[in-house]
């Protein structure tokens, strides 16, 4: 037996935290939220950077964006053209001659009349669908950025982000950026273009309009800025809200026993209401600031109506009437373009918070390679199952306490080494720290020779097994659980199930190999789980075994029969065996004893 202290020279572990890894993470995960939450008000107190925009007009590409933006000047010259050509025909007094209509110039008139409305029939058709086209486009891009990212992430980003606000990633600001931000961004475009085709109808019309247009123009930038930047803040506020609210409900559901058991129903559902109440407050602002927009933007419409009027009258002499109509009736839509033209551009806005919020978590920080090129292992590794430790630390996370200080042993190819030790002395730790799940701060894990670090995660954890205390399985069938990636044979997957005592038990059940397992795993017990996980163990049968409390949930006599199992079938392997139970590890060469 050795003793895991700093003075064991074979196998010792010279000091863990004062504080066990319970009340450590516990530490963690509060320094993680408030750091978490401080970026949050950070973020609420900033404006959508224009790197967001970039990022997203990127995803859609260049060209769409290009095709867009030209087929809407064109539809809007098609409109205004339609509508200046209208003007001359009903100013054109020589249509009517004694009486007579010139049906010849009737008919040019309307002809060339039509095939401007069809033109912009055609216009806003393709740009429309250029439109939906980019977004779509974007959308299937980002998603797939953060998707990518959430799935590269340390685990410790787990740590310090409620569950809830990833949900809240994936539901709310995907629903945004799919269905709301491009119906959203159609409309701006197409206000936007029309209140240019407005300002230019009218300055056309009447040129000394142009000198009005600019402390107009201001106006309306303070008035739009104002609103904008508000309605933003008050959109993120609703945002931020929402989380909680995900998270509460998520915690409910997944703890409804516990809530009947503790009587405390009630509690949780006041909790509940005063999360949606606190978002609904969130959310009234944003209706009140559209009213407040309203009349600013009809006295802004009002006073363009007005200076166009004035300008046609002190005009007449040198306007036909047909101009001076349609000046009139283009300023008379400028109140109400204007309107959507910034509720539009706050909705862009608030809405592209979606974008940047997604940005922010498919950029967030990654773990290691999946591949390194050129493998620094070859082919077969490990084919002994040596590992050393050499020196070895690890923390959690940047500036937290070390949780393993200094851990230098050997542990030799085939060697069985029982592992020990009270709950948080880092017995789990070192096994996360074999498969890189956690970084090392200092020293080095070398298994075959090979330095674990230099070594693509793919390359690493595939040729490692671990059977979990906690074990995992996914929605599927009973084989694909066992075989994921479907190498091994029917016939290979039935003797697995054999040695892990769980032929029996699949054979009895009516698909048999093809039975849904729920999400995780829900309608199998602990032990049947944990046994499963042996199986797949029992199929991958690497050099190195790490056993995680993987006998906690089964009784006596099955744990008896899963150790024989282990012993005859991985007797050439590496086996690190994490256990309460003295006959566990009772066959094992070495102790490590972790204090």
């Amino acid at each position: 037996m050795i003793m895991c202290n700093s003075e064991t020279s074979e196998l010792r572990h010279v000091e863990t935290n004062p504080a066990n890894e319970e009340q450590q993470e516990e530490q963690q995960e509060s320094r993680g939220e408030t750091q978490m939450n401080n970026g949050e008000l950070e973020e609420f107190h900033n404006e959508v950077k224009l790197d967001v925009y970039k990022h997203y007009l990127g995803a859609i590409g260049p060209f769409l964006v290009s095709a867009t933006v030209l087929l809407n000047i064109v539809y809007q010259g098609f409109a205004v053209g339609s509508n200046l050509w209208l003007s001359v025909w009903s100013s054109d007094v020589s249509l009517v001659v004694n009486g007579t209509q010139d049906t010849s110039k009737r008919d040019m008139y309307l002809e060339v009349y039509g095939l401007l409305g069809l033109g912009q029939i055609v216009a806003v058709l393709v740009a429309t669908t250029a439109t939906y086209m980019g977004a779509l486009k974007a959308a299937f891009i980002l998603h797939g950025v953060i998707l990518s990212g959430i799935l590269r992430v340390p685990v410790s980003f787990f740590d310090v982000t409620p569950l809830g606000r990833v949900v809240n990633r994936f539901a709310k600001d995907i629903d945004t950026m799919d269905n709301t931000l491009p119906m959203t961004l159609r409309g701006w475009t197409t206000c936007f273009f029309s209140v240019i085709g407005t300002l230019f109808v009218i300055s056309y019309t009447t040129p000394t309009f142009v000198f009005v247009i600019i402390p107009v123009g201001f106006i309306y930038y303070f008035i739009q800025r104002f609103y904008v930047a508000t309605s933003r803040q008050l959109k993120r506020l609703e945002s931020v809200s929402r989380s909680p609210i995900y998270s509460h409900f998520g915690e409910s559901v997944q703890g409804t026993s516990v809530l009947r058991a503790y009587n405390v129903q009630e509690r949780f559902i006041r909790e509940s209401e005063e999360k949606v109440d606190f978002n609904q407050v969130c959310t009234y602002p944003g209706i009140i600031a559209n009213r407040w927009l309203a009349i600013r933007l009809e006295m802004v419409g009002n006073l363009i109506i007005f200076f166009a009027a004035i300008f046609a009258v002190v005009g007449r002499d040198t306007m036909t009437a047909g101009l001076v109509g349609l000046s009139v009736s283009y300023s008379l839509q400028i109140t109400q373009t204007l309107n959507w033209l910034v509720r539009m551009t706050a909705e862009v806005e608030t809405n592209i918070v979606a974008v940047e919020r997604i940005k922010e978590y498919g950029e967030a920080p990654q773990e290691a390679p999946w591949e390194i090129t050129p493998n620094v292992a070859p082919s077969d590794w490990p084919s002994n199952g040596t590992v050393e430790f050499k020196n070895y630390e690890v923390r959690y996370r940047e500036g937290l306490e070390l949780v393993l200080r200094g851990i230098s042993f050997n542990i030799d190819g085939g060697e069985k080494i029982g592992i020990v030790g009270r709950t948080g002395a880092g017995k789990s730790s070192m096994t996360l720290s074999l498969f890189r799940i956690i970084e090392a701060a200092a020293g080095s894990i070398q298994i075959d020779g090979v330095d674990i670090s230099k070594m693509g995660l793919h390359a690493l954890r595939s040729r490692l097994t671990i059977i979990p205390q906690d074990p995992v399985l996914f929605s599927g069938t009973l084989r694909m659980n066992l075989d994921p990636f479907e190498k091994y044979s029917d016939e290979q997957t039935w003797e697995a199930l054999d040695l892990a005592h769980l032929k029996t038990f699949v054979s009895g059940l009516p698909t048999k190999l093809q039975h849904q397992v729920t999400e995780g795993g829900e309608n199998l017990s602990l032990g049947q789980r944990q046994l499963i996980c042996l199986a797949r163990a029992l199929l991958r049968k690497t050099k190195v075994l790490v056993l995680d409390e993987a006998t906690a949930a089964v009784d006596l006599e099955t744990d008896d029969l899963i150790q024989k199992t282990i012993r005859s079938e991985f007797a050439s392997c590496t086996v690190l065996t994490i256990a309460h139970r003295i006959n566990t590890i009772m066959d094992s060469d070495r102790f490590g004893i972790f204090f």
